[in-house]
């Protein structure tokens, strides 16, 4: 059963001692503290930026390893860690009987003894976080002249779980390369984030600043469904 062994779990949730009076030390529940991990991030970051880090994060942790209704739980409470509601925060790990060793949900434990860690940036923006520019930026970025710089293929892999090869240019920019996943898969540009070695990409980097290596896969996460152009008929 994990680390829980010799504690039992109360109406609240939380865990009570052993029968001799002594604590579980590994299964001992600390309510959820207030205070909001303060933290630096390696490199400025918008708050789209941000945004895209944590759907990285909840798109891919759950496949590792754990439950998937824990996971579905601690995305909710963190959600409202960050909105300040804290009474509900605390509600929902309660629910899910989950254990918190420390206060926090950085470190967690569901009641089979299975270990949860919820990065920093899941729960608070970064002290160096940046102002988002506009999207109307983006209709600044001028085109590429036609047949400029030299014809590859980029490895994508989409969140959606599709793998695909795209026919780019050395000259694209970010966002051109975006509007070329939209031709092919029907992937809205403004429903795209790009993720090269884990940074998010900006509209306006070329493909040929970036360096990415031959055959390297970038992380393309849709954030809404890919919309079907052709009806399905029953």
């Amino acid at each position: 059963m994990g680390g829980c062994v010799g504690a039992q779990h109360d109406s609240s949730g939380s865990l009570n001692e052993n029968s001799d009076g002594t604590g579980v030390a590994l299964g001992r529940n600390q309510p959820l503290k207030k205070e909001k991990p303060k933290w630096k991030s390696d490199y400025p970051m918008t708050d789209g930026q941000l945004r895209s880090k944590r759907d990285e994060f909840w798109d891919t942790a759950p496949a590792f390893e754990g439950r998937k209704e824990i996971w579905d739980a601690l995305k909710a409470a963190a959600h409202a860690f960050e909105s300040n509601d804290h009474e509900l925060a605390q509600a929902i790990i309660d629910g899910a009987n989950i254990t918190l060793p420390h206060g926090a949900l950085t470190e967690c434990y569901d009641e089979l003894g299975n270990r949860y860690q919820l990065p920093v940036y899941c729960l608070a923006p970064p002290i160096n976080m940046i102002e988002e520019k506009s999207d109307i930026e983006t209709l600044d970025i001028p085109e590429p002249p036609p047949n400029s710089g030299h014809e590859s293929q980029l490895r994508l892999r989409l969140s959606t779980g599709k793998d695909l090869k795209l026919v780019v240019r050395s000259t694209d920019t970010v966002f051109h390369m975006k509007r070329r996943l939209h031709a092919t898969e029907g992937v809205e540009p403004s429903s795209q984030r790009w993720f090269f070695s884990g940074r998010p990409l900006t509209d306006k980097m070329k493909l040929e600043e970036l360096k990415i290596p031959k055959d390297y896969v970038v992380q393309v996460i849709v954030s809404q469904p890919v919309q079907n152009p052709t009806p399905v008929e029953n």
